[in-house]
C-alpha cells in the first residue's frame, strides 16, 4: 500500500493529515497535470451526513489508492504504486478542489 499524507483538513476522513478511510479513489482519467486530478473520496465536514464517520477506521499512513489518472507514471492497472503521495486542497469545498500533488505525467 501507498503512504498517504493528506492536507485537506476539512475532509471528514482527515485525521492529523492521515486518512481514516483505508481505500480512496483518485480521479482524473484524462489528467495531464496535478490540477486535473482529485480525491473522489473527499467528504466535506460541513456537509457530511452523520453516518459518514461510521466508515472511518483508525488513520494510518498506508492507504490503498484506486487511481483513474491513467497518464500518471505511478498508475498500474488503475491503482497507485507510488511509495508516497500527497493529497492537497486545504479549504476545499468539493472533490474537484482537491488534487493528487504526486501526479507525474508519463
Amino acid at each position: 500500500m501507498t503512504n498517504l499524507k493528506c492536507s485537506v483538513t476539512n475532509c471528514v476522513y482527515n485525521d492529523s493529515n492521515l486518512c481514516s478511510k483505508h481505500e480512496i479513489n483518485v480521479g482524473g482519467e484524462h489528467a495531464k497535470e496535478q490540477s486535473c486530478t482529485c480525491c473522489e473520496s473527499f467528504c466535506n465536514c460541513d456537509h457530511a451526513p452523520a453516518s459518514a464517520k461510521n466508515v472511518c477506521q483508525t488513520a494510518t499512513p498506508q492507504t490503498k489508492i484506486g487511481c483513474e489518472a491513467v497518464n500518471c507514471v505511478y498508475n498500474q492497472n488503475r491503482y497507485c504504486h507510488a511509495e508516497h503521495i500527497d493529497i492537497s486542497g486545504n479549504g476545499a469545498g468539493t472533490a474537484e478542489q482537491t488534487e493528487c500533488s504526486t501526479f507525474k505525467m508519463k
